[in-house]
């Protein structure tokens, strides 16, 4: 365990007595007028409740799995193939076009695979976010890991016998995050299959069911993302858990 030394003395005082004890007692430990400040990874002192790089990687998933859904939303309504293709065939048929049914179609479904082309890169950086999000639960802080932090909430849970409503709650949660997590690993790893399919011809014959698991992960998250920002909307109200907004944007402070 690393220790940093802080001398309650002020420096003329402090100086005036190491001056004298080292030439009185020069092996003397002066404890009484130190005061230690655990530096090691399990402590709360001097760090924040959500380290930089967490906050990096909430805000950052967030804005890429919006990107994504919104992706699937522009494909499933406003460049559907059909409607779209009928659009296309309109417009361009009043602009004094001659264009066939055929012709339209593949214009509808070149415009939705450019929207997919978004959405798979969108893919691509939600992959790279949770390779991200899976090394920096080795680098955290003791206190600002995720493991850790739903065993001590497990633990609680089975121990505490007064405010056991507050425990039940904190595990729920916890719970309800490593479910978001185990999600979030599934849908990346269908949508990458369904991105390199093409290379993995010999899966062939389980890309349907694959593409169902991802499009079923993708209400699933919908539901956890209606289920979350409700939750910290009610949180926000209550005095005792406000700020939760300002802590995943400054850090918050560890309570000692």
């Amino acid at each position: 365990m690393e220790i940093d030394y802080r001398v309650c003395l002020s420096e003329k005082d402090a100086l005036f007595l190491m001056n004298y004890l080292a030439y009185k007692q020069p092996k003397i430990i002066i404890m009484a007028i130190i005061e230690p400040i655990r530096k090691d990874i399990a402590s709360k002192r001097n760090s924040k409740k959500h380290s930089a790089s967490l906050r990096f990687w909430h805000w950052a998933n967030a804005i890429v799995i919006s990107g994504s859904l919104i992706t699937v939303l522009i494909n499933s309504t406003i460049t559907k193939s059909r409607p779209t293709a009928t659009l296309i065939k309109e417009e361009l048929q009043k602009a004094g076009a001659s264009v066939t049914t055929d012709q339209a179609h593949s214009a509808a479904h070149a415009l939705g695979d450019k929207v997919w082309d978004i959405h798979v890169y969108f893919g691509y950086a939600l992959a790279a976010l949770l390779v991200f999000r899976l090394l920096l639960e080795f680098f955290q802080l003791a206190d600002q890991k995720f493991i850790p932090k739903i065993k001590t909430a497990y633990v609680q849970f089975k121990r505490t016998k007064s405010n056991r409503e507050a425990a039940r709650h904190e595990l729920t949660v916890k719970t309800i995050y490593s479910l978001f997590y185990t999600l979030l690993i599934i849908m990346v790893v269908t949508g990458l299959f369904l991105a390199f399919e093409d290379a993995l011809v010999a899966y062939k014959s389980i890309r349907f069911s694959v593409k169902e698991v991802h499009g079923f992960c993708m209400y699933l998250v919908l539901a956890f993302i209606i289920v979350h920002v409700a939750g910290v909307f009610l949180a926000e109200r209550k005095k005792e858990s406000a700020g939760i907004v300002s802590d995943m944007i400054n850090g918050g402070n560890n309570q000692i």
